[in-house]
């Protein structure tokens, strides 16, 4: 019988989620199964409502061989197992004549540990927690928390955080939780038979689609050794987080209160000559950090040198004299030795690729109100490491709403490793792997449906100037509005300010990031059109609010990076020394990605209206403007103030009931 055509499986899944065939869907599907088929890589930029998830799904599935799904949300992740994909299944059966099995896998932190929630914590003389079911209150908040995790755990198939509902604090879970460095391993460990991460690993070695998140594809390739099962299909969904999460898993610390956490595991089970060591060696690292000053470090200075050699010296006596048990009272001293051996090792091996002082690491102190001083180090690039590990040996697909910036893919190309579209392509001494990019466009006509407007007459934003101005001209936007608006600040005293002010001015409610739960914002906010939403970061990409109550979006500022993030700078640099433009590669490519994803909180459905107010007029006056417009929407552009309050003024009164 002949193969049923992509067309129809397209046709059949559409049907199956109850939603429309869109001519862009139909485009990446083609595209997706022409790359995998030829062994290709292809970045496809798929606009809000196109349906990318079917039209990665379809293809991959038809293709028949095994498929890694990786996304960057929970959301996109539940949306994938729980819904499109048992529905895409079940439609595609009859056509492809099987039915392909799919299977959600994590980090192993993610899942409830057995052996902790029978066993206890292994025993910290300062924490107290001996067993966390004895010490907890069971009035207390964590002693609820703890008591609904053993009753749960009789229950659950899965033993994933994320099917309990509702969730539990993060104090509680890590009390029945264990990291991939602390597990004993499944042939050790009395529960091993029974372990929810290894059925969860089972159930993917056994799957067709595995849908995992950007952190554990990043452990998978920086760690070498394998957590994902054999794959000949990578999809990327939300690929443009992609680098900043493998950043992320790339980064070391070191923190006294985690050093000193190494020597309390590791006391009880070493001789008292390498418990000193390590003591000592505590020490004089906590008295060092105490001060320290925020900022980069371009090199390590002479004594930061003497104390990571003491505490690398230490770790490693340490971790050879683990063996040898101090304590005869010790109980379960497998596990304790095997929490003592990951806190050790982080140590160790922090201390030592800091003192390895690599030309490709960044190092620097960073100092927090509530944490205090850490010592971090991460990669200056992660573009090699993705060229190597990602892009050998099976086909990519990358998808976002925001890949092509200031016009086309070779910035993002770039952060991930890969040489301008169509360099490389055939030849055989190259080291970039061949790719295409696509934009199939959006289902929503943005020139319709949306403005973007740049306040030009505002003063610029200065680092420390207050703005007055620009506060003005945000209150009589939102006022105009009705509310409904979503307010981006590119940092949160930013944010603090503007709702204080406005609190005063407009008889409107201002909710705040941080006043309340993210989810319980967004509800109330969608919940109530006069209401507005001010807040930072993870509003310019996480808010899906469609209809009346998000019409006007307004970002305070371009949002580069700070000019002391050290990484940025470095990386800034580091781009200047080779001869390229250091401000388009790093800060203009970061903030043209934030602001893209910014505006398109806007339009979220066919019948969304309304208004991205950017003020900060270099947006219009200075060169990299018009890169930056060009990555964002395309929305009906104008400078006119009046224009715009009379615009949103109309869109109010359509809204209202």
């Amino acid at each position: 019988m002949s193969k049923p055509a992509l067309t129809e499986l397209l046709q059949a899944a559409v049907t199956a989620v109850g939603g429309t065939e869109r001519p862009g869907q139909a485009a990446m599907a083609e595209a997706v199964a022409e790359a995998v088929d030829d062994g290709r890589h292809l970045l496809v930029q798929a606009g809000t409502g196109t349906g990318k998830s079917l039209g990665y799904l379809v293809p991959a599935l038809a293709h028949g061989e095994r498929v890694v799904v990786a996304t960057a949300t929970l959301a996109l992740q539940r949306q994938l197992v729980e819904r499109d994909l048992p529905r895409t299944v079940d439609a595609l059966h009859p056509l492809l004549r099987r039915r392909p099995e799919f299977a959600m896998l994590k980090g192993r932190s993610n899942y409830l540990c057995l052996h902790r929630l029978h066993e206890g914590v292994p025993q910290e003389e300062e924490d107290g927690l001996f067993d966390p079911f004895e010490g907890a209150a069971p009035t207390s908040r964590l002693g609820k928390d703890l008591l609904r995790l053993r009753d749960w755990s009789d229950e659950t198939e899965t033993g994933d955080r994320d099917d309990l509902t509702p969730g539990v604090s993060d104090r509680a879970w890590s009390q029945v939780s264990v990291a991939s460095r602390e597990c004993l391993g499944a042939s050790k460990c009395a529960y091993g038979a029974e372990c929810f991460a290894e059925a969860a690993r089972e159930r993917a070695k056994l799957a067709d689609v595995i849908v995992t998140n950007h952190a554990l594809l990043a452990i998978d390739a920086i760690e070498g050794a394998p957590v994902l099962p054999g794959h000949e299909v990578l999809i990327v969904d939300e690929a443009h987080e992609l680098v900043s999460r493998v950043t992320g898993v790339a980064t070391g610390e070191l923190t006294p209160g985690g050093v000193n956490r190494a020597v309390r595991r590791a006391a009880k089970l070493i001789d008292e000559k390498a418990a000193d060591q390590l003591q000592t060696a505590a020490e004089t690292f906590e008295r060092l950090m105490e001060l320290a000053l925020p900022g980069r470090l371009e090199s390590v200075p002479d004594d930061l040198g003497y104390a990571l050699m003491a505490l690398r010296d230490a770790g490693r006596n340490c971790l050879s004299a683990l063996g040898n048990t101090r304590d005869k009272s010790v109980q379960d001293e497998d596990a304790v030795r095997k929490q003592a051996k990951a806190a050790v090792e982080t140590v160790h091996d922090v201390a030592e690729r800091i003192l390895e002082g690599s030309e490709f690491d960044v190092i620097w102190y960073e100092r927090h109100d509530r944490y205090g001083a850490s010592l971090r180090v991460a990669p200056l690039t992660v573009s090699g490491l993705l060229r190597e590990k990602l892009f050998t040996e099976r086909s990519v697909i990358l998808t976002s709403a925001t890949l092509k910036l200031g016009g086309d893919f070779n910035g993002v190309g770039a952060s991930l490793g890969l040489a301008p579209e169509g360099i490389g392509d055939d030849d055989e001494e190259s080291q970039t792997p061949p790719w295409k990019g696509l934009d199939v466009g959006s289902p929503f006509d943005y020139g319709k449906q949306g403005i973007l407007y740049v306040a030009k007459h505002l003063s610029p934003p200065g680092r420390d100037a207050s703005r007055a101005d620009m506060l003005d001209e945000l209150a009589e936007l939102v006022e105009a509005a009705g509310g409904r608006t979503l307010g981006l600040f590119s940092s949160m005293r930013g944010a603090q300010t503007a709702a204080e002010e406005l609190r005063g001015r407009l008889g409107l409610p201002i909710l705040l990031q941080g006043e309340e739960t993210l989810g319980e914002l967004i509800r109330r906010f969608s919940e109530d059109a006069e209401t507005c939403l001010f807040g930072t970061l993870s509003l310019w990409q996480g808010v899906d609010v469609p209809g009346p109550s998000c019409q006007l979006v307004v970002m305070d500022r371009v949002p580069f990076p700070r000019p002391d993030d050290p990484l940025m700078s470095a990386r800034q640099k580091a781009v200047e020394q080779a001869g390229g433009n250091g401000f388009m590669a790093v800060a203009a490519t970061h903030a043209a990605l934030l602001m893209a994803q910014g505006a398109g909180r806007l339009v979220r459905a066919t019948g969304d209206r309304g208004v991205v107010a950017v003020l900060d007029p270099r947006l219009e006056r200075a060169r990299y403007g018009s890169f930056l417009r060009a990555s964002m929407p395309s929305f009906w552009y104008t400078t006119d103030r009046n224009q715009v309050r009379r615009s949103l003024a109309a869109i109010d009164e359509a809204a209202k009931p």
